[in-house]
């Protein structure tokens, strides 16, 4: 049982707060009882676990979460990234939110089998709020950090106005969507083959969440492959 604050693998948890040594260390926290049962689930092994009461005292696993009382277990897990290739990928660019971050890639893995491609500006997956919005589909879905020209053609952007039809989009595409405020900028349009929108009614919101807008599309693309297996 943990009984000191100054234990190597408390300090370890607060250290991977800070996303500096996140990326020097490739490792991440997830917290919660469903996200290290997801963990399990998908049999990624972690580096180490810590439940109150069990391994460690709980007002000290509390001290180290990001969630404040109640922690109940703490695991520490090994960063993944993938290469961004395969007939579907979907590259975000200047998504700043990580509650957003985390909902395309829980997204992604609901309803399709591809790889989220994180471009500049993104925000991290792996930390505690991206980690939290996947809902365990962190240890499932493939990530990858690349720009835009790594990622395989045709390439779709996805616009708030101006663009062609949806419809379906059948693979292998690259679906490129930026942050909701400021959507694409026009270098990364330039490099796009292709722009879609998603049609709103009339009288409603102007613009659709960039997780939203991506889960949407994603079903397109869902429709297309089941048709496809038919």
């Amino acid at each position: 049982m943990i009984t000191s604050p100054n234990n190597e693998k408390l300090k370890l948890i607060r250290r991977l707060r800070e996303r500096r040594h996140r990326d020097r260390e490739a490792l991440f926290v997830a917290e919660g009882e469903d996200l290290v049962d997801a963990a399990t689930a998908a049999e990624v092994e972690p580096e180490l676990v810590l439940r109150a009461g069990v391994d460690v005292e709980p007002e000290l696993l509390d001290g180290v979460s990001a969630l404040g009382s109640g922690t109940r277990v703490i695991g520490v897990y090994r960063q993944r990234l993938s290469d961004p290739s395969g007939s579907v990928c979907l590259y975000l660019h200047g998504v700043g939110d990580p509650g957003n971050v985390g909902a395309v890639i829980r997204s992604m893995h609901a309803l399709v089998e591809g790889i989220i491609v994180l471009g500049p500006g993104c925000a991290d997956p792996y930390g505690p709020k991206a980690v939290r919005a996947t809902m365990g589909s962190i240890f499932a879905q493939p990530v990858a950090r690349a720009e835009l020209d790594a990622t395989p053609a045709p390439r779709v952007a996805l616009t708030a106005h101006g663009g062609g039809a949806l419809g379906e989009i059948e693979p292998p595409v690259t679906l490129v969507l930026g942050a909701e405020r400021e959507g694409l900028p026009e270098d990364v349009l330039a490099r796009c083959d292709r722009h879609v929108t998603i049609p709103l009614r009339p009288g409603g919101a102007e613009s659709l969440n960039v997780a939203a807008a991506a889960a949407i599309a994603l079903h397109g693309i869902s429709s297309s492959q089941g048709v496809a297996d038919a």
